[in-house]
């Protein structure tokens, strides 16, 4: 295999070389070696002592005189071939964990074997790997790192393998009994790899039995050398990612982020849920596979407990942190959950509909903070803030005072709601299920609707009324939700026909204006009371309060409205 050619300068300063030790000969070159686009002067006899491959190419010719000979497919290239050439020549130099499985390989090439010759390139480079090269991880995980350019050869000679075997016992030596410090330098070394190579060590080290934590830290160093913007920006307020998502780059970041999921371990719970949140964030902006995504995402839902609101935002800003994400990871990550809780509870003999473990509470109080924060945003729709807001079941909400916060500031941040927008925002709170001194701030915050402040203060006069019973009292709750509900119904009614009777009124100020200038006041007051007098007695037996404080005092009494003005009566609830 041919290795592309680095720099011509370093071609001109290789061929410079090897002309100083060649004519150094005394005796005129006859043939020309081209590997790509150098020209090596050398001497048949020379290479013919050590090359089985170029004896034959110079005997099996038709020429009559074979001056020139093409090796471009020598692996290693023009470097390569110079050392090997130096080797033909007795001309010492150096051999390297760098460049030996590349001498190794093209030994082979040039079949400069031992079977050929004595003590030949092949034997030399193989006494340096198992002796030198192959002794430690450092030189194992470099050799297999300049095999990358070498394959298939350097696989067929059994390097990549040999280096593999030695990297992953090393590693899980390291992991388990550490020399060196830190104790995870192992995992920098290894990061170098390419993801496929890097692949095989890992699942050669889950062979050996390693922990899956110890697997998880070597994936964790790798993702964030190779990912290093993507994966270690968790500020939300970082890169500009201007790159197109459709660059080879891109491209080249989204197949080597799903080639690192499909290496985590079985563990579910091996890795820290800050890294796989980052990981979930990289893989939604490069548009990862949805096999990829849910990978991570059902990983993260089986740790949520531990989650901080700082990991949901990871995963719910773009980079720069200017706007929001699709959140639809996060409803199906919690969903998830709940969805494992709910199972873990009827196995346990417990309800569904009651889930109210302890880390069901812990996770209800961080959905509750992250709605806050994202509570702020312009874009967050209604739907959007209530469907996470509902995935939380009701009993692992002991108290909803966080939950009543992060409504306000969305009330506050949407002021342009009308009441009907903004029952729907309350309709994921229990009024009666916040703390007393958040409902006297609910009964004061006018950003609320009328019926979420009716609650707050019915409630607690029913307390009053009952002794200061205790407001987690599920019965009583009930009964209190029920009876709020029936009087915020009438409470509606009663507006309603209020209106009415301002409505009139106004329509009869109306016509006495006009009727004033036009025909006799006679003819108007005999046939205006009958009309008139009819509606608001209908009206009045609607009025649930018509025995109470009906506001008639306004209206004419010529009119023939019953103006006598009832016994005054309290409509306070204490």
């Amino acid at each position: 295999m041919a290795t592309p050619l680095r720099s011509n300068s370093r071609l001109s300063t290789a061929m410079e070389r090897t002309g100083q030790w060649v004519f150094s000969q005394e005796i005129p070159t006859d043939v020309i070696a081209e590997v790509g686009e150098a020209n090596f002067n050398l001497h048949k006899f020379m290479l013919v002592a050590k090359s089985n491959y170029i004896r034959k190419l110079i005997m099996e010719t038709n020429e009559a005189d074979l001056t020139r000979i093409n090796l471009s497919e020598i692996p290693g290239g023009p470097e390569i071939f110079e050392k090997a050439a130096k080797f033909c020549y007795g001309v010492n130099f150096e051999i390297t964990v760098h460049n030996v499985a590349a001498l190794r390989c093209a030994a082979e090439y040039l079949q400069m074997t031992d079977k050929y010759c004595d003590n030949n390139l092949a034997g030399r480079t193989e006494d340096f790997l198992s002796q030198v090269a192959l002794s430690s991880l450092s030189g194992a995980v470099v050799v297999l790192k300049s095999c990358e350019d070498l394959l298939p050869m350097a696989e067929e000679l059994k390097i990549v393998q040999r280096c593999i075997d030695v990297a992953s016992a090393r590693a899980c030596n390291e992991a388990s009994f550490p020399c060196r410090t830190p104790p995870n330098w192992w995992t920098e070394e290894l990061s170098i790899l390419d993801v496929e190579l890097f692949g095989r060590i890992i699942g050669a080290m889950e062979q050996r039995g390693a922990k899956p934590l110890t697997i998880a830290t070597a994936l964790i160093t790798y993702a964030e050398r190779w990912l290093r913007d993507l994966v270690r920006d968790h500020s939300g307020n970082g890169i500009k990612c201007s790159e197109p998502i459709d660059s080879d780059l891109r491209i080249q970041q989204r197949e080597l982020l799903e080639s690192i999921v499909q290496l985590l371990p079985a563990e579910k719970a091996a890795f820290p849920i800050h890294f796989l949140c980052c990981l979930l964030r990289c893989a939604i902006f490069l548009k990862a596979s949805s096999a990829c995504r849910n990978e991570v995402e059902k990983r993260i839902s089986l740790i949520l407990e531990h989650v901080t609101v700082d990991d949901l935002l990871v995963l719910s800003f773009t980079y720069d942190g200017e706007r929001l994400f699709d959140l639809d990871s996060v409803r199906r990550i919690i969903s998830g959950f709940v969805e494992k809780e709910k199972s873990m509870a009827v196995f346990n003999g417990g309800d569904f509909r009651e889930v109210s473990s302890s880390a069901m509470q812990r996770v209800a109080k961080t959905v509750d903070a992250y709605l806050a924060e994202i509570a702020t945003v312009v874009e967050l729709s209604i739907s959007k803030f209530n469907g996470i807001a509902n995935l939380v079941p009701k009993g692992s909400r002991k108290v909803e005072d966080d939950l009543y916060r992060a409504i306000d500031i969305y009330l506050k941040s949407h002021p342009n709601l009308d009441e009907i927008e903004r029952e729907k925002v309350c309709s994921s709170m229990d009024p009666l299920k916040l703390s007393y001194e958040a409902r006297v701030h609910a009964s004061q915050n006018k950003r609320l609707p009328v019926q979420i402040v009716l609650h707050a203060l019915y409630y607690d006069q029913l307390k009053l009324r009952s002794g200061g019973a205790d407001d987690r009292n599920q019965p009583d709750a009930v009964t209190t939700r029920n009876q709020l509900q029936a009087d915020v119904s009438l409470v509606k009614e009663n507006e309603a026909l209020r209106t009415e009777l301002l409505k009139m009124k106004m329509y009869i100020s109306d016509m006495q204006k006009n009727n004033q200038t036009g025909t006799s006041s006679k003819s108007i007051g005999t046939r205006k009371p009958t009309l008139f007098s009819s509606m608001s007695k209908t009206l009045g037996k609607l009025n649930p309060f018509r025995h109470g404080s009906k506001d008639t005092s306004h209206i004419d009494d010529n009119l023939g409205v019953d103006v006598t003005k009832p016994r005054r009566r309290r409509f306070s609830i204490s």
